[in-house]
């Protein structure tokens, strides 16, 4: 019987092409982002599923008695539930190297936009206005300190792009050695207080833990150098909105460049949409047409190598399952 493949949405061409080339071994079934129960259903007879945003916990896999391989596209993996998956020796695969170059661009992006105020003067100009402060609230980055919290391959590739800025850049991630990170050039940080309290620009590319959960909140705002800006593309909970939104209204930010919310998706009510010093892109940050079709490649061949008994190692969240 073919390998019935459960897709929580459109998969890009490019991953239906790897696919397709295995078409008569697969039963291929496609959703458009189905509520839990929808896709709790479909997963009950899957031998795989790619996700997106799609959860899977113990009540999916208790229905889902022939599951072989869960593919995330991204390298998240907060929403499935690892130590589950890993006791029903179920590799959990991500795109590992697909989405970083995308992901670094787009927090630059951020950075930028949110250090020249780069949405609140296109408002004003497309309003009719002009300039007309004397004092128009931009900063260079050139010279700043930047903390870069990870140094994972998106973390890694962000510093060096802040070093190309000329920024003063320091990192924190306890899984690097510090002379590691001094020969990349850069300053190991090992306090985050001590790090928030010399930075100009704080840039998340953490992994959401239990470790990194409000790992900035109310202390790490105190923390903060006044004036500084954040830049998140990691996952919305490692800030706490609520002290966000506190250290917004004492006016501590210069601004705030957001991929990830703590709630996703977010209505008009969040509150943080009332800040004209905020910017909020839609977890979109690796959704290039080409970190697109890198994570949709990657993502279909880590079902095919899965379902063939050969799941890459440098693909798996648990690859410990393997021994």
């Amino acid at each position: 019987m073919p390998h019935r493949i459960l897709l929580g949405r459109q998969l890009h061409p490019a991953g239906m092409a790897v696919l397709n080339a295995r078409a008569a071994d697969l039963d291929i079934v496609t959703l458009h982002d189905a509520p839990a129960e929808v896709f709790n259903q479909h997963l009950s007879s899957a031998d795989a599923a790619m996700l997106w945003l799609e959860r899977i916990d113990q009540a999916a896999l208790a229905v889902a008695p022939h599951l072989k391989v869960v593919s995330r596209l991204g390298v998240g993996f907060d929403t499935v539930d690892i130590p589950a998956c890993s006791a029903r020796k179920i590799p959990v695969m991500v795109v590992n190297g697909t989405n970083d170059l995308s992901v670094a661009e787009h927090a630059m992006m951020l950075m930028l936009a949110t250090a020249r105020r780069a949405l609140e003067h296109d408002r004003t100009v497309k309003g009719g206005g002009w300039w007309s402060s004397p004092d128009p609230g931009m900063v260079d980055l050139a010279g700043r300190s930047v903390l870069v919290v990870g140094y994972g391959r998106i973390g890694s590739r962000v510093a060096n792009y802040c070093r190309a800025f000329h920024m003063k850049v320091m990192v924190m991630d306890p899984g690097f050695h510090p002379a590691r990170i001094a020969a990349d050039g850069f300053t190991c940080i090992r306090d985050l207080h001590a790090g928030l309290a010399q930075a100009d620009v704080v840039t998340l590319h953490c992994p959401l833990v239990p470790a990194t959960h409000h790992l900035m909140h109310e202390a790490g705002f105190a923390a903060l150098k006044p004036g500084a800006i954040l830049v998140n593309t990691a996952r919305g909970p490692i800030v706490s909105q609520a002290a966000l939104v506190a250290a917004l209204k004492a006016g501590r930010l210069q601004g705030v460049g957001l991929d990830v919310l703590e709630v996703e998706p977010s209505d008009a009510t969040n509150p943080l949409y009332a800040f004209p010093n905020v910017l909020v892109s839609p977890h979109n940050a690796a959704s290039t047409e080409e970190g697109l079709s890198r994570m949709a490649r990657q993502a279909a061949q880590n079902i095919l190598d899965a379902l063939d008994g050969r799941p890459d190692p440098a693909m798996m969240v648990n690859p410990e399952i393997l021994a």
